[in-house]
């Protein structure tokens, strides 16, 4: 019998360096994924970063996603900061914009949008930012995706994005541990982020096979998802998105 499932797609955060600071290994990393999601200088990168891994996933012929966040480089963007919706769409729009106005100039596009870290945690757990992003990726009329958090339960933001006709994508983890409502454990947590590359492997081979996960009370949670995040920020990390690449062909 042949298995008509699509294969689960691997996307990694990337441009994340600012001037001479440097984060992750791009280079490396874009080899072995199918999406780029690239910061958009808010929570990290700067344009010249920007454009040069637009280059970079345009040679891979990586699908490239626009990575907003916060203004927050200091606190990484992992720092909530209040918005009314209206700014929070501005805020997106701003970054999406740019980063979309460089890939014009390289011949590319942004594909999706996936908020990062506090902002996509906000848009996970308020409507009301969920739907002012979601007015983002409507602006695009049908040609940019939104990428949320694979839950227990897709169809309540399937319904909403409906309505805004934007198609999402949803997304697990291959290195973070879930509690039995689907949630990840928050990084302040012991055993928040896994680091034993065969955990990850196997988390990995169980999400795309199964679509499941284990949580940490031991739960098998169902998450349909149709992409899997991985991390490339140091040598070991590479070395495990390669397993994961390898696991899941």
């Amino acid at each position: 019998m042949i298995d008509n499932k699509p294969r689960l797609l691997l996307n990694c955060d990337m441009g994340e360096s600012y001037g001479p600071w440097q984060m992750g290994c791009d280079s490396e990393v874009m080899a072995c994924v199918d999406m780029a999601n690239i910061a958009c200088g808010f929570h990290a990168a700067d344009p010249d970063t920007m454009a040069e891994t637009v280059k970079l996933a345009a040679d891979r012929n990586a699908t490239i996603g626009a990575h907003p966040g916060y203004d927050d480089k200091v606190g990484f963007g992992r720092r909530s900061i209040p918005h009314t919706p209206e700014a929070i769409t501005h805020l997106v729009q701003y970054q999406v914009g740019a980063l979309q106005a460089i890939c014009q100039l390289y011949g590319s596009e942004v594909s999706y949008i996936k908020p990062h870290g506090a902002l996509y945690h906000d848009m996970m757990n308020d409507q009301q930012v969920f739907e002012a992003i979601l007015k983002v990726a409507a602006t695009f009329d049908g040609h940019v995706k939104l990428m949320i958090q694979a839950t227990a339960d897709n169809q309540k933001y399937n319904v909403l994005a409906k309505a805004s006709k934007v198609e999402l994508l949803f997304e697990a983890f291959a290195d973070r541990a879930y509690n039995d409502k689907g949630q990840l454990l928050p990084r302040t947590e012991s055993g928040a982020v896994h680091h034993d590359s065969k955990v990850i492997c196997e988390q990995a081979q169980r999400l795309a096979k199964e679509g499941i996960v284990i949580t940490d009370s031991g739960q098998r949670l169902s998450l349909n998802a149709d992409t899997l995040c991985v991390h490339g920020d140091n040598p070991e990390s590479i070395a495990v998105v390669k397993k994961i690449r390898e696991a899941l062909a």
